[in-house]
C-alpha cells in the first residue's frame, strides 16, 4: 500500500519535460551528425581559418568518392548546420550563423567529454581535508603581497583550490597546483601595465590542449619580452595526451595544468585570444581581443595534432613581433 508521503517523493511533473516535437526535431539533427565523417567534415569547416571550406577540401579528408562527400555534405545541410555557396565549378559551405553555437558545443564541449576517461567521483572531498594546509599557503603569499588585505589573499587561495578540485580526478597534488595558480591570480591583481611587459592570455574550453600550447610557444618565442598564460571555460582534469609531448618538447609540461579562465586574469592581460570557447571573457577596457580558429587537437589525428601545432606557432610568432 502506497503512503501519502510516498506519493509525494514520486511525482513527476510530465511537462517539464523536452516536448514530443521538440524532441523529435533534435532527435532528427543529431542523427544527421552520428556519422564519423560529417563529424569531422564539421570539425575542419569550423576549424578553417577562412570561415569556410570547398568540397575539394573535405574531400581529401577520407578516401571516399567526391558524390559521397557531397552526399554528406547534403545531408548537413538539410539539417540547418551547414550553408552553401556555388563559385564557379567549386561550392563553398560554412556553418551556418544560428548553428554556430550549438556546433561550438558540441565539438568543444561535448565530443572531448565524451572522449575523457569518467571522473572518479569521490577524488574530491572539500576544503575541510586541506583546511591547515590552505590557511599555512595563504599566510606565506600575505608576505610577497603586503599591498593586499590578508582577507583577500585568503580569499583567493580558497578560491584557487575550490576551482582546480571540482575537475581534479586525484587531489594528492591539489595544494602545489594552488599555490602556482593563487600566485598568478595574486600578480594579476597587482599587476601594474604601465611598467610591465606585455602580458597574452590565452582561453579555450579545457585548457588542455590549444590554450597551454599557443602560451607554452608565446613564451619560448618571447624570451621573457612577453608573459603568456592560459585558461579554460569550462577546465579538464589534465593536459590532453595529445599535447604533452609538444608541451615536453617545448620544455614546458612541468608547469602546465588546466585551470579556469578568471576576470583578474584578463584584466591583467593586454591581448586576450580566445581559440574555440565563444564569448566567455568579460569585455574589459583597454584590452585587446583576439579570435584564432584552430584545430583542436584533442580530437585529431596524430598528423593534424602537428599541422594544429605549426598553425599555432605560425599565429605566435606574428603576435610576438607585434608586443616586442
Amino acid at each position: 500500500m502506497t503512503t501519502t508521503s510516498e506519493a509525494a517523493l514520486c511525482s513527476p511533473v510530465a511537462s517539464h519535460a523536452i516536448s514530443e516535437h521538440a524532441a523529435s526535431t533534435v532527435a532528427a539533427t543529431l542523427k544527421s551528425l552520428a556519422d564519423p565523417l560529417r563529424l569531422r567534415m564539421l570539425s575542419a569547416i569550423a576549424s578553417d581559418p577562412r570561415g569556410e571550406s570547398c568540397v575539394c577540401d573535405l574531400a581529401e579528408l577520407a578516401d571516399v568518392s567526391q558524390p559521397t562527400v557531397s552526399h554528406h555534405l547534403k545531408v548537413l545541410k538539410d539539417a540547418g548546420v551547414l550553408v552553401s555557396e556555388r563559385r564557379g565549378t567549386w561550392v563553398w559551405y560554412s556553418i551556418d550563423s544560428a548553428a554556430r553555437p550549438a556546433v561550438t558545443t558540441l565539438l568543444e564541449s561535448f565530443a572531448p567529454a565524451a572522449l575523457a576517461p569518467l571522473r572518479d567521483t569521490d577524488a574530491y572531498h572539500g576544503l575541510d581535508d586541506v583546511d591547515e594546509a590552505l590557511t599555512h599557503l595563504a599566510s606565506s603569499l600575505m608576505s610577497r603581497f603586503p599591498q593586499l588585505s590578508p582577507d583577500a589573499v585568503t580569499g583567493v587561495v580558497r578560491e584557487s583550490y575550490a576551482g582546480l578540485a571540482r575537475t581534479a580526478r586525484i587531489t594528492a597534488h591539489l595544494v602545489p597546483l594552488t599555490d602556482r595558480f593563487a600566485r598568478q591570480r595574486l600578480s594579476d591583481l597587482t599587476r601594474d601595465r604601465s611598467t610591465g611587459v606585455p602580458q597574452v592570455l590565452f582561453v579555450c574550453v579545457a585548457n588542455a590542449g590549444r590554450s597551454q600550447l599557443a602560451a607554452a610557444l608565446v613564451n619560448q618565442a618571447a624570451r621573457g619580452r612577453v608573459v603568456a598564460r592560459s585558461a579554460g571555460a569550462s577546465p579538464a582534469s589534465a593536459i590532453h595526451p595529445n599535447v604533452r609531448p609538444l608541451l615536453e618538447a617545448i620544455d614546458d609540461c612541468d608547469g602546465a595544468f588546466p585551470k579556469p579562465v578568471t576576470d583578474d586574469a584578463v584584466r591583467a592581460a593586454d591581448v586576450v585570444v580566445t581559440m574555440g570557447c565563444g564569448d566567455v571573457c568579460p569585455i574589459i577596457p583597454g584590452v585587446r581581443y583576439e579570435d584564432w580558429a584552430v584545430g583542436d587537437p584533442a580530437l585529431a589525428s596524430h598528423e593534424g595534432v602537428a599541422a594544429i601545432r605549426d598553425d599555432i606557432a605560425q599565429r605566435v610568432e606574428r603576435l610576438v613581433a607585434e608586443l616586442v
